[in-house]
């Protein structure tokens, strides 16, 4: 996907979530450990929710910050989760899992941090420091959540 506005990030963000939600729900049912599976049907449920809260920032936000060109993006290293889903995560354990889903998560915010201080308008930063505490929130979240599991 091209990245030319906002608008094309917060859609590529949903879609890098909606993707790794299907991905994670589809190797859980072919992963034979089972606390490795727990998280991938956890991470699935996440991610999904994930989609829908990203979702909602193509709905609200301002239209001027949808609209704003991220010149900056193009000089970012793309992010790319396994673009097919092969099952991959299938054949990883509990550790392995959890170390890529914390890569992939650390990526995005990287990005959002990133492009935070490169917004030319007030609306479009306010935008991207919105979706970077969504996803700082989450991956606390989610590392309190695999921690809590990793203890049982």
């Amino acid at each position: 996907m091209k990245i030319e506005t906002f608008h094309d990030l917060i859609d590529w963000t949903r879609q890098l979530h909606a993707q790794l939600a299907e991905c994670f729900r589809h190797c859980a049912t072919r992963q034979e450990e089972a606390r490795a599976k727990s998280l991938l049907e956890y991470l699935a449920d996440h991610e999904a929710v994930l989609e829908h809260t990203v979702a909602s920032f193509e709905k609200q936000a301002d239209p001027k910050a949808l609209n704003t060109w991220v010149y900056d993006y193009l000089s970012h290293a793309p992010i790319k989760p396994h673009q097919a889903c092969n099952l991959p995560y299938a054949e990883m354990g509990f550790e392995d899992i959890s170390r890529e889903v914390f890569s992939l998560h650390d990526q995005v915010i990287a990005l959002y941090r990133y492009l935070e201080g490169r917004a030319d308008i007030p609306e479009a930063r306010d935008l991207v420091r919105e979706l970077l505490k969504l996803e700082e929130h989450e991956a606390m979240r989610l590392s309190q959540q695999i921690n809590r599991a990793r203890d049982l």
